[in-house]
């Protein structure tokens, strides 16, 4: 009986390789609280992916086909408490779990929260876990300092504030070497283009991060995510200092086309920003403070807005309400705006500072770094 039973598992397993397909079973019966669904969640190849399962005594299942390992979200929902009024607000250290997917026999075990669980049967997340232990002592310093900022903000305290991004800066330096320290030892791990696009960053600079991206094997380079990295290194040499930047055009508030080439013979700022990105609206007051101090002098800003669709309206009250009075142009298709894609904008604000020639000289000049850039330039 033993042998049969024995047989018909490696049949199963057999099919699920030959389907190339997930399959995670959670069991949830230990959570303090009870977990009525489980939303899993994640973002490959510019489409994300939703999906969901039904807790039926205390387990639930999720299946789907991967082309590659993936990081993914899982989310707990609960059992309405009818008789505390008060709107339960998730917490993502005790109601999420990030798991990495494979197509594999996953199992994910639960125990007094949602998001301490134990997960087996991907190899992919062992090492995800490896990297994050590799990288916590730096992890805790940035979550503690990101408390502390979020208190200073409380109290309005900019000179706090300002103190703390210098040692942000520090830390950011340090997890990028931890990164490329781990990528190094683990080429061929299922996670190393991870690992990698962290080294690398959202602001990508080529000269750093070509020569580490050509150390990877060529079947980790050949991946989606390892041609994806490719793409953005060719932006990124594109968009580097030095290099004459991309001309386009894109129509301003009233509809009217507006060319970069338009502004050759001043200085000009293209600002990548939206109405609904927090930081972008908190570092609006700094670029309006170099426009005005500047703008008589040849410094001229061009604001890209990577607003929605049905968003046009709220960007143009943000316009008025941050007084941005410089020319301002979308095509609102929100992170797939054509100017974005271009210069391969992954995170907001950013920005490109622009010589009267069409050459770039700057980029993420933000607060006291843009001003100080400008004072070199108008002295």
């Amino acid at each position: 009986m033993k042998k049969i039973m024995f047989i018909v598992f490696l049949a199963a397993v057999a099919q699920l390789r030959a389907q190339k397909q997930y399959v995670l079973k959670g069991d949830v019966s230990k959570v303090k609280e009870t977990v009525t669904k489980v939303y899993l969640s994640y973002y490959f190849n510019g489409t994300s992916t939703q999906d969901s399962a039904v807790v039926v005594n205390g387990k639930y299942e999720l299946k789907g086909t991967l082309v590659e390992p993936t990081l993914a979200n899982l989310r707990a929902s609960y059992k309405v408490d009818t008789a505390n009024k008060t709107k339960r607000i998730m917490s993502y250290k005790k109601d999420v779990t990030p798991i990495y997917l494979e197509n594999s026999m996953i199992t994910v075990n639960s125990a007094d929260s949602f998001a301490n669980a134990t997960i087996k049967g991907s190899k992919a997340h062992i090492e995800y876990k490896k990297l994050n232990d590799f990288i916590k002592p730096i992890s805790d310093k940035t979550e503690a300092l990101s408390a502390a900022y979020n208190e200073l903000y409380k109290k309005k305290d900019e000179a706090g504030m300002k103190k703390l991004d210098e040692d942000y800066e520090k830390l950011d330096a340090e997890m990028k070497a931890k990164q490329k320290e781990f990528v190094l030892a683990n080429l061929n791990s299922p996670i190393v283009m991870y690992a990698f696009s962290n080294f690398a960053g959202y602001s990508i600079n080529a000269d750093e991060v070509e020569p580490l991206f050509l150390k990877l094997p060529a079947i980790v380079r050949s991946t989606v995510k390892g041609k994806e990295m490719a793409d953005k290194i060719d932006i990124a040499k594109k968009t580097g200092i030095g290099r004459e930047a991309m001309n386009f055009t894109q129509n301003d508030t009233a509809g009217i086309p507006v060319s970069l080439s338009s502004f050759r013979g001043k200085y000009v700022l293209v600002d990548f920003w939206a109405s609904w990105c927090g930081p972008c609206r908190q570092e609006n007051p700094n670029v309006v403070a170099a426009f005005n101090k500047y703008n008589t002098k040849g410094f001229a800003v061009l604001g890209v807005s990577l607003d929605q669709p049905t968003g046009k309206q709220r960007w143009l009250d943000a316009i008025h309400k941050d007084n941005l009075t410089w020319t301002q142009v979308s095509d609102l298709k929100y992170w797939k705006n054509d100017v974005a894609v271009m210069y391969g904008v992954q995170a907001i604000p950013q920005n490109y500072l622009i010589d009267p020639q069409g050459k770039i000289i700057g980029k993420d000049l933000r607060g006291e770094a843009l001003n100080s850039k400008l004072a070199e330039l108008f002295k």
